[in-house]
């Protein structure tokens, strides 16, 4: 079994091969420099990672799970397939492609039915929807706050595909991204326009510190003084890593973690199965 460079929960997911990495070195490198170099390595290499393909090779897999979601946010199915070819037996090749919250859910069964684990998979959905079903019950009745996903903050992308579903069921209104399409890049003008009551750093493949710290060095223009969300002090940094930017499981810790921001009122204060659990992995600026 082997794993990408980015794969590291449950923690035991460290433990194993590595056969992806990335071509762009990110340390030292601010939000708008990472952009710029992403940018140039799709052009010129069209992905920004490579695959070890002797290690495919040695390890012989029976199947492979990739996606065709993202070109940046993971190796690309093209890439898998092209390794593939040169193997003496060919695995099952499965792209997994969840543009919604949903979605998300339904692949872990996927998985499961593809594993032979199907009733561990039922077991997972089954706890996911209780959670689901905790916070729409928690949320319900109290005022829908409009909220500005931040996916990336130099250039500014707003979070798409499952995020703002997210960011409904926990009793949000995502104002710029949509439901099921990509991230996109907006302007501050776009921004301006939406004022937004809250604001919800997530960059992708960072964690609470690092985002936090993009956020914070990121040229951000003055119309930004001017906001809503900014004047009043509900701007915050989440890990988007782990609880947002990934389709997987914790992408229901992710919902916990909005509502937390959203509703404070809400918070249960911590009882099980309940969202307040969440709120020591949310950082104010």
């Amino acid at each position: 079994m082997a794993v990408t460079h980015e794969c590291d929960f449950p923690p035991e997911a460290r433990t194993k091969p590595q056969i992806t990495a990335s071509v762009i070195d990110s340390d030292g490198l601010t939000a708008a420099e990472i952009d710029a170099a992403v940018r140039e390595s799709l052009a010129e290499r069209r992905t920004i990672y490579s695959l070890d393909a002797d290690l495919l090779a040695d390890l012989r897999p029976d199947l492979i799970l990739t996606q065709e979601l993202c070109e940046v946010c993971a190796i690309g199915p093209d890439l898998v397939l092209q390794a593939v070819r040169a193997l003496p037996a060919a695995p099952q090749v499965v792209s997994l492609e969840p543009h919604t919250l949903r979605a998300v859910l339904d692949s872990i069964r996927t998985v499961g039915a593809l594993t032979g684990t199907d009733d561990r998979a039922a077991r997972v959905m089954s706890d996911l929807e209780a959670r689901l079903s905790s916070v729409a019950a928690a949320v319900s009745g109290r005022p829908v706050q409009r909220v500005l996903t931040m996916e990336w903050v130099d250039p500014v992308f707003v979070g798409g595909h499952w995020v703002p579903d997210m960011v409904a069921a926990a009793g949000g209104e995502d104002v710029l991204g949509r439901s099921g399409e990509p991230s996109r890049e907006v302007t501050w003008q776009d921004i301006v326009d939406a004022d937004p009551d809250i604001i919800i750093a997530m960059p992708c493949g960072f964690g609470l510190e690092r985002s936090a710290m993009e956020l914070q060095r990121a040229a951000l223009p003055a119309e930004w003084h001017g906001l809503r969300a900014v004047r009043e002090g509900r701007v915050y940094v989440v890990d988007g890593s782990s609880y947002f930017n990934r389709p997987g499981p914790r992408l229901v810790d992710g919902v916990e973690i909005t509502a937390t921001i959203l509703h404070p009122e809400a918070n249960s204060g911590g009882r099980p199965g309940a969202f307040g659990r969440f709120e020591g992995r949310v950082g104010a600026v």
